[in-house]
């Protein structure tokens, strides 16, 4: 064929591969119909061949097919049978010289897939031989030549079916050694052994490990010809080959293999030297690289940095400039090393193999290397899986992307090992899981681990397979659904599976790890008797200390010391002392290596076990010191987390233990002061930061902009952190439908990744803000945004002369009262009996019941028995006790409540404030409530802390109105509530019934206002608490779109459908400004609710929103309140303030009056306050006094004024 010709033909194949149909494909042949001949059939082969090499095997099966079709057109002579072809195919071999063999034989091959299938192999296997006894010497000695070289074709031919393909290359090469035998011609014998090792290798049928093992006899016997002295080239490349068989040998000694694998390549480096054979000196390094970051015997440490210098040395030849992909494959393994490298700081061995993994990325793109790619991805996912920088859960969702990422090649029908590693690797990631619902991670984690195990199996590949019963085993440790007897004895046997595979001799270090396994759950172990069971957690963890010592598995061994002083902690049998000193002397051989710097996890989490040793042996002292550097780490962990306040809240959830032994140790010290400052350390976290952070301000001259743009960067940043926090939250809520799906729907129903690429965006932008604008001005500014706790001086401070602090804290066995007044040098502790906090518990658990009841169906029940329930409470909180403790000059009161105590009015319980000694006596001590009592004002906060940050707020102004009136036009005092409130402002932005919708709230009203005012419906979501929300004009539907978004569309009683998206919500409230607004007065229901549920003693409800967007101070209702007498308390709280009284004392004496009010003197107030009472709230308001006599006092009961409250100054 000419070249022109060629050309041709070349030019009309990449016109049939660009056709989309037959059609076309048809008009390409027949407008060039002069170049389909047999030719042209020949080189659309080739170029199929070409492809096929390439990856693009389905353009290349399209070609085989065309060629196919024009073959039978053409009528083209066609060999009979499968003997004629394998007859023709060595004809062509032997007429060809070698160079050329794969440009005419692989056509050839390509056109007759069909007929490589085992019938051909065993035609091989059976004709061959027979054909080869019956001619001449030198005529067998060539038919086996060809046959040898047909067997290198097959085994490289990118086309049909490639375990085929292999077999008959085994086969081919076990035929060419009948013929040629070492005693005949050993140089083509050791060559073909050679082969026949490579293929072997190479092998997919059979038993891996006895295809392995072939492989190794094969190279073997080569290399008794094939010596240094005699052929140091060929003798190096066997070496090498069988370094790849040693390495990749499972079975039998591991350790042993590895060495051998290690002797093999380092043989090959004497011949394969860089000067002489770059490339194969390259490879080699880089193969030797792998085994020593594998080796078993030696230091482990010290054979991963051996690893890492045969890395770098590959990396000298392989450049990214002149070999791309062998460049990218060694700087794959090279970030391997570094991520389970010893030596050197671990957060920067982890970071430094992330950013080779991305320099990796640059060349293993997904569309030109989908499977490289997908390696490297999976790979990343180890690395964010393991990171000890940023934020865990942040890493952590990072490395489940990377695994899904990495699925989406490695399919199990393309990728079955591949993608069931992944799987494997998904499953641990979704053990460990932060974000979402840990039940439902722990399935997705365990059917995760079930699908592996569908390709993983024990007779294909026990290591894997043992491997993944490990992590299962960890897994049904940890569940929460199920039985938790039955999941410990699952978990117990997966491990005892796993052991059947991982022995001591062939895999010491998996062996240990799976002992270390199995103490954990022995000694969680409910089965059985408990004390056996702790003895053989013990033997477990020894038995592992055996193999993970310090210098060799240093992270596995401070592990394992630390479980192991677990369990001593907990010890039934010997001496309980010699246990405690045991477990001891275990966290503190842990702490030898868990170092709070490279270590914080692990670190805080062994000194909390530490403290708790030394407080169950009274060592306080040392209890408290402990403690101490665990809630240390912990805090600075807190300050690493950029995902949200939901993930901190979790941290803080894991932790609140921490804090409650911490205060015990303190009071058992008689360190109260200690002590309340570590209850303040746990309270309201997030809303401290959030509002400290918010004062945080660069020195030194910086432009006013790149202080408004900072401002306007972190409340962005809020706002975005919340809307990621709903949506996170509704991803998990599918978790209960889920739960019981098979492994493979729950695979399929896995909860979307977050996106948070605006949320990085909008951190990125805040760090080049700060590195680029600030940095050079004031350089400590990144490093000082970190909210320092409050002092017991700074705390007392808050009381002024005449204040008292009332502060509770909730503890597993009691409930902490602390007082704080003017003249303690250190809080006023009062502690409660366990029998009270169980009262406490049942009281709350019965008032909200009744409450739920009251709210759902409208029954009374709640609201009769309201002041009854009260003074029930008050007994229980102790409240004659505690204001004993109070001196009568403390006429102002602070309450501090902690959980779910945010929920009840404390403000108004009863008690009797008696003189202390010494004091001037009290001429009135009957039973009032404590606004009574205190008449300079009874106010609330969340904490000390926050009341500090709110205190700083001094807004003096009190001229500008901003209100929202009755926008749902179903209130019927609401218009007479703002109309008479109005009049108290000469500035005004009122927006009235229809008009007050959300989008005709103006941001810039809001940020001069002075005081913000709601009268209209509001509601608490315990479910969802940032979507709890004040109602607004057109915000209700008539009904559910067909797919709504649970966070768009909320379901009130009546049936009634509100959407939020018209409403103020409370993660709305992080994107308001109110710097300059004094007071927000929330007259609805429910708006001072918070969720009690999470153990995080996180304050989070409508006040938090509105005390983040600025103001000072918050009025806000417990419960669903009245119209009429909530529009009464409203109006006479404002004339109050009119008087210059603060807001909680103008709160407390307007409702005192309330309480106090008679239908005779209402109705005076009413006509000297010319109160505007149209026809219709003229005769509601006579039908709801109608009953009552002149000196009856119509809202007496708590129900009608005691739901308000004020949070803040």
């Amino acid at each position: 064929m000419d070249d022109n010709k060629f050309q041709k033909n070349i030019n009309l194949i990449a016109h049939l591969l660009s056709c989309s149909n037959n059609d076309e494909i048809n008009q390409v042949l027949n407008n060039d119909w002069e170049l389909v001949d047999s030719e042209l059939v020949q080189t659309m082969l080739q170029v199929a061949v070409n492809l096929a090499e390439t990856g693009e095997i389905d353009n290349a099966n399209f070609l085989i097919q065309v060629a196919h079709q024009l073959k039978a057109i053409l009528e083209l002579p066609e060999p009979n049978g499968e003997i004629n072809f394998l007859m023709e195919v060595l004809k062509v071999i032997e007429k060809t010289s070698s160079g050329q063999r794969k440009q005419v034989v692989y056509p050839l091959l390509a056109i007759n897939l069909d007929k490589l299938d085992d019938n051909f192999n065993r035609l091989l296997r059976e004709w061959a031989p027979e054909m080869l006894r019956n001619v001449q010497l030198e005529e067998a000695r060539n038919k086996a030549s060809s046959i040898n070289s047909f067997s290198n074709l097959i085994q490289q031919f990118p086309l049909g079916n490639r375990a085929i393909n292999l077999e008959i290359a085994i086969t081919g090469y076990e035929v060419a050694l009948s013929v040629f035998t070492r005693n005949t011609d050993s140089v083509s014998w050791a060559l073909i052994q050679n082969n026949l090792g490579s293929a072997y290798s190479e092998r997919l049928k059979g038993d891996k490990a006895e295809n392995l093992e072939n492989a190794i006899a094969a190279y073997r016997l080569a290399l008794d010809v094939r010596t240094r002295e005699d052929f140091p080239e060929q003798w190096a490349r066997t070496q090498y080959y069988l370094g790849i068989a040693y390495y990749n040998l499972l079975k039998d000694n591991r350790s042993q293999n590895l060495q051998q694998a290690i002797a093999a390549y380092e043989s090959a480096l004497n011949v394969y030297t860089r000067k002489q054979f770059p490339d194969e000196w390259a490879e080699t390094q880089n193969n030797l690289a792998s085994a020593y970051f594998y080796r078993i015997e030696g230091e482990k440490g010290k054979n991963i940095e051996r690893a890492l210098q045969a890395y770098e040395s590959a990396l000298n030849v392989y450049t990214r400039e002149q070999f791309p992909e062998k460049w990218a494959t060694i700087q794959n393994n090279l970030a391997s090393a570094y991520l389970y490298r010893i030596e050197g700081e671990k957060s920067k061995n982890i970071e430094r193999a992330i950013q080779v993994y991305q320099l990796v990325l640059d060349v293993r793109t997904r569309e030109d290397f989908p499977e490289q790619w997908a390696t490297t991805q999976n790979n990343i996912g180890i690395a964010y899986y393991n990171r000890i920088e940023g934020d865990k859960a942040e890493n952590i969702e990072q490395a489940i992307a990377a695994y899904r990422a990495a699925l989406n090649v490695y399919t199990r029908e393309q990728f079955p090992e591949k993608w069931a590693r992944s799987q494997n690797n998904l499953g641990i990631a979704y053990s460990d899981r932060v974000e979402g619902n840990k039940t439902d991670n722990l399935e997705l984690a365990i059917a995760a681990y079930e699908a592996a195990l569908n390709i993983y199996t024990c007779e294909s590949f026990p290591q894997q397979w043992a491997t993944i019963q490990n992590n299962l085993g960890a897994a049904y440790s940890d569940r929460v659904e199920g039985n938790k007897t039955e999941n410990l004895e699952r978990a117990l046997a997966a491990y005892e599976s796993a052991l059947n595979v991982y022995t001591r001799e062939n895999f010491p270090e998996d062996w240990a790890r799976i002992q270390n396994n199995v103490g954990n759950d022995y000694a969680e172990r409910l089965k059985g008797i408990k004390a056996e069971n702790q003895e053989r957690a013990i033997a477990a963890y020894e038995s592992a200390l055996n193999i993970y010592t310090r210098e060799n598995f240093p992270e596995d061994w401070a592990r394992t010391q630390n479980n192991l002083g677990n369990v001593y902690y907990n010890r039934q049998e010997g001496a309980k002392a010699q246990n405690i000193d045991k477990a001891i002397a275990a966290y503190e051989l842990a702490l030898q290596v868990r170092i709070s710097e490279a270590f914080p996890q692990e670190y805080a989490q062994t000194q909390f076990n530490l403290g708790l040793a030394y407080q169950k042996a009274e060592l306080f002292s040392a209890a408290k010191k402990a403690f101490a550097g665990a809630i240390k780490t912990v805090e600075f962990l807190r300050s690493t987390i950029r995902s949200g306040d939901e993930i901190k809240q979790k941290l803080a959830e894991e932790w609140n233990e921490l804090y409650q032994v911490m205060v015990e140790v303190c009071i058992d010290l008689y360190d109260y002061n200690a002590a309340i400052e570590y209850v303040e350390r746990s309270k309201a976290r997030n809303l401290v930061e959030l509002l400290s952070t918010r004062k945080f301000d660069p020195k030194g001259d910086i432009a006013e902009a790149v202080r408004n743009q900072l401002n306007h960067l972190r409340q962005r940043i809020d706002a975005e952190q919340r809307r990621q926090q709903i949506l996170q939250r509704n991803r998990s809520s599918n978790g209960g439908i889920i739960s019981g799906e098979s492994s493979q729907q729950l695979i399929s129903l896995q909860p979307a990744i977050p996106e948070r690429t605006n949320l990085n965006q909008l951190w990125q932008q805040l760090d080049d803000l700060i590195e680029r604008e600030i940095t050079p001005i004031d350089p400590k500014f990144g490093l000082t945004q970190k909210v320092e706790p409050i002092s017991y001086s700074q705390i007392q401070c808050l009381t002024g002369e005449n204040t008292a602090i009332v502060e509770w804290y909730i503890t597993g066995d009691k409930f902490l009262t602390f007082i704080i007044t003017p003249q303690s040098p250190t809080p006023i502790l009062w502690k409660s009996s366990k029998q009270d906090l169980e009262d406490l518990m049942k009281w709350s658990n019965e008032y909200l019941d009744a409450y739920y009841y009251y709210y759902q169906e409208k029954k009374i029940h709640w609201k009769e028995e309201l002041a009854f329930r009260l003074q029930r409470l008050a007994q229980i909180l102790h409240i004659d006790d505690l204001l004993s403790h109070i001196p009568p000059t403390c006429d102002h009161l602070i309450l501090i409540p902690h959980r779910y105590l945010h929920l009840f009015p404390l403000h108004v319980l009863e008690a009797k404030k008696q003189e202390a000694p010494g004091e001037r006596q009290c001429f009135n001590c009957s039973c009032k409530t404590l606004l009574d009592l205190f008449p300079g004002g009874v106010r609330y906060a969340p904490s000390c802390q926050l009341l500090q940050q709110t205190s700083e707020r001094q807004r003096l102004n009190f001229s500008h109105l901003f209100a929202i009136q009755n926008p749902t036009q179903d209130l019927e005092y609401a218009d007479l509530e703002v109309q008479a409130i109005a009049q108290y402002f000469p500035f005004k932005d009122i927006l009235v019934t229809a008009n007050a919708n959300k989008s005709a709230i103006d941001k810039q009203c809001l940020r001069i206002a002075h005081c913000a005012h709601f009268s209209c419906h509001g509601y608490f979501n315990f479910n969802e608490p940032l979507l709890s929300a004040l109602l607004l004009a057109d915000c209700e539907v008539s009904s559910l779109p067909a797919n709504p978004d649970p966070n768009k569309y909320f379901l009130l009683q009546e049936n009634k459908i509100f959407d939020l998206s018209k409403c103020i919500t409370l993660a709305d409230l992080f994107t308001l400004d109110l710097s300059q607004c004094r007071l927000v007065t929330l007259s609805a229901c429910e708006t001072g609710l918070t969720d009690f549920r999470p153990l995080s003693d996180e304050y989070i409800g409508l006040p938090s929103g509105f005390l983040y967007a600025g103001t000072s101070s918050v009025v806000s209702s417990l419960w669903t309140v009245n119209d009429i007498s909530t529009a009464l308390l409203m109006i006479r709280f404002y004339q109050n303030l009119r008087q210059g009284t603060s807001v909680a004392l103008a709160l407390n004496q307007a409702q005192l009056w309330l309480r106090d009010l008679t239908k005779v003197e209402l109705q005076k107030w009413i006509s000297e306050n010319q109160i505007q009472l149209d026809a219709t709230l003229s005769i509601s308001l006579r039908r709801r006094l109608n009953k009552d006599i002149d000196n009856d006092k119509p809202f007496q009961s708590p129900f009608h004024w005691a739901a308000f409250c004020v949070l803040g100054q």
